[in-house]
């Protein structure tokens, strides 16, 4: 991609009331624009990581034996009041009436419509398990939307739902889950602990959040250093000691980037979800839910990773691989741009109004893993420069070995 055609505008300084790093980097790069108080546009750069993301997740779920499907944004009513959502549900659901009177709710979370889906084509054990997941927005009605994408009110969600004719195999299940969300994060560069947590109004009996420790983080955590364990205040109360070897617990913020929950048969008895054993009994189904929100995680990578200058992207979820700066404009850089094309992504600064120090700030806060540079001062040497983000490193490489330096580097 051409710089010169690409849709950004970088800015020097970040929005008022930014606070948290990647809503300050986020915007300053032009990944994101609020269009209001927690609701956001993801410009080219922000989808192409939000897509990478999405990719992960995919094949992690896929891995898992989930099936892809995609539901309504709009929910109806009665479906909530089978649950008893429709009031109880917290934060309270945006709520719409069309032209015929009937009301609906704004999508935040799909329990009550894939038990639907599901009740209407399970019957017998014969049918299970289901392992269903979608990649959609969702929508909820944040008192308070703050800190960019770390709490809005209308987001990208990727969202599992199993179904299984026992405890035991939905329990089995959920582990196989947690093992799957810790690999997916960490194929998105981030370390991810996953600590017990409060179910809320999910409801279940178990779950976990899956929290990503820093300084900027909103959750609270107690963290056991011996042990291991972890739970977030909600759950653990205000207990002093580690509950399995009682060590004295550390107090941690963090960033939650996923939540999975054990709802056991909550929404099955509810909604008379139902399947015949063995034995010819009716019973209902044992469910459980996952969820991971993407533009979350986008925005906890930039939290993680960074420096003074700017993001600092792990190279699976970045935008592009390369980031080609053009100082010469005399043709020599797009030669090379054309051989970079078809092995690896690339983003080719060939803007000819801008400053060599405009070149390079953009570079930085853009944060594209590795930066090549084309100057007359290479092109003495038949050479290009290359330096990783992040890394005050910089080698002159010899033009015909570029590629080979690249893949090595990746």
């Amino acid at each position: 991609m051409k710089q010169s055609k690409l849709f950004i505008k970088t800015k020097k300084q970040a929005p008022k009331g930014a606070e948290t790093i990647s809503h300050k980097y986020l915007t300053r790069g032009d990944f994101i624009d609020q269009t209001a108080a927690g609701i956001y546009s993801f410009l080219p750069l922000g989808w192409l990581v939000c897509k990478k993301i999405e990719n992960i997740i995919r094949e992690e779920m896929n891995n898992l034996g989930g099936q892809e499907l995609f539901m309504p944004t709009l929910v109806p009513q009665n479906l909530w009041q089978e649950t008893k959502r429709w009031e109880t549900i917290n934060p309270p659901l945006f709520r719409v009436k069309d032209r015929h009177k009937k009301e609906f709710g704004l999508g935040s979370t799909h329990e009550e419509v894939i038990t639907d889906l599901v009740r209407k084509r399970v019957d017998s054990y014969q049918d299970m398990p289901l392992y269903l997941y979608q990649i959609q927005n969702k929508f909820r009605n944040e008192m308070r939307a703050t800190g960019g994408l770390l709490r809005v009110r209308e987001f990208i969600m990727k969202d599992l739902y199993s179904f299984n004719a026992s405890e035991k195999e939905s329990m089995d299940f959920y582990n196989k889950a947690k093992e799957a969300y810790l690999k997916t994060f960490k194929r998105c560069g981030l370390e991810v602990t996953a600590v017990e947590a409060d179910s809320g109004t999910i409801g279940g009996s178990l779950s976990h959040e899956y929290i990503l420790f820093t300084e900027t983080g909103e959750d609270k955590i107690l963290v056991c250093s011996k042990c291991g364990y972890a739970a977030n205040v909600e759950k653990a109360g205000d207990i002093k000691e580690c509950p399995n070897c009682q060590s004295s617990l550390e107090k941690k913020n963090g960033i939650e980037v996923g939540h999975t929950f054990y709802l056991g048969t909550k929404y099955s008895e509810a909604m008379k979800a139902e399947f015949v054993d063995k034995n010819g009994k009716k019973k209902p189904i044992v469910m459980g839910c996952y969820g991971i929100g993407i533009g979350r995680l986008m925005a906890a990578a930039v939290e993680s990773s960074h420096d003074n200058n700017g993001i600092i992207w792990p190279k699976n979820i970045s935008p592009y691989q390369v980031h080609l700066l053009d100082l010469e404009c005399n043709g020599e850089a797009e030669k090379i741009y054309k051989d970079l094309l078809d092995n690896k992504e690339i983003l080719y600064d060939d803007r000819d109004d801008k400053s060599a120090g405009e070149k390079f700030a953009d570079a930085d806060l853009i944060g594209i893993p590795i930066r090549l540079v084309i100057s007359k001062k290479t092109l003495d040497k038949n050479s290009v420069e290359i330096k990783k983000r992040g890394s005050k490193k910089i080698e002159l490489i010899e033009i015909n070995n570029i590629v080979k330096k690249i893949q090595d580097e990746l």
